[in-house]
């Protein structure tokens, strides 16, 4: 099959693919990142599909384990994410203007916040704030892959960075 066929045939599956992504991530825009993403991956790995297959099924295939993948990577950095929340939190709670403890607690947060290269910092804020992985990538003018990268790394380092140096109770 040509790259031309392979090409047509994989934008007359895309309403086909997009659904599919929807009945997968139950969001809109998580679904076009998904089929963006899967159509990417059929794209660079095209010539590991086998002629006279079907190609609906290997495309299907690529977009559930993708699927599967981001998952799991999502449901580490939740984890992660919810000791970091947690710590806020506590924070928060313990806070009050009067007392001398609760300054010393938000600032090392926020220093270690402030730590992080601006490259990495950018991006986690936006998220953490809700914004989604596509609108990042578009406001920081880079793709989502490195959205996704920076976002990670950001809260490897941060948790580095909060569980080296004990926070106060």
């Amino acid at each position: 099959m040509s790259t031309l066929e392979f090409q047509q045939q994989l934008v007359g599956l895309r309403q086909q693919l997009y659904y599919f992504a929807l009945s997968l991530t139950k969001d809109r825009d998580d679904a076009l990142d998904l089929l963006q993403e899967s159509s990417l991956r059929a794209l660079t790995f095209q010539e590991k599909f086998k002629e006279n297959t079907n190609l609906k099924a290997w495309l299907y295939t690529i977009m559930k384990n993708t699927f599967i993948n981001d998952h799991r990577r999502q449901k580490r950095t939740r984890v992660l994410m919810d000791s970091v929340e947690r710590e806020r939190t506590t924070v928060r709670r313990v806070q009050t203007p009067a007392t001398a403890e609760s300054r010393m607690v938000r600032s090392e947060l926020d220093r270690s916040l402030d730590q992080l290269d601006t490259t990495f910092r950018e991006p986690f804020v936006m998220h953490h704030e809700g914004f989604k992985y596509h609108e990042i990538a578009d406001h920081l003018g880079i793709p989502v892959g490195t959205v996704k990268s920076r976002i990670h790394q950001a809260r490897q380092r941060l948790m580095r960075m909060l569980t080296d140096k004990p926070l106060a109770a």
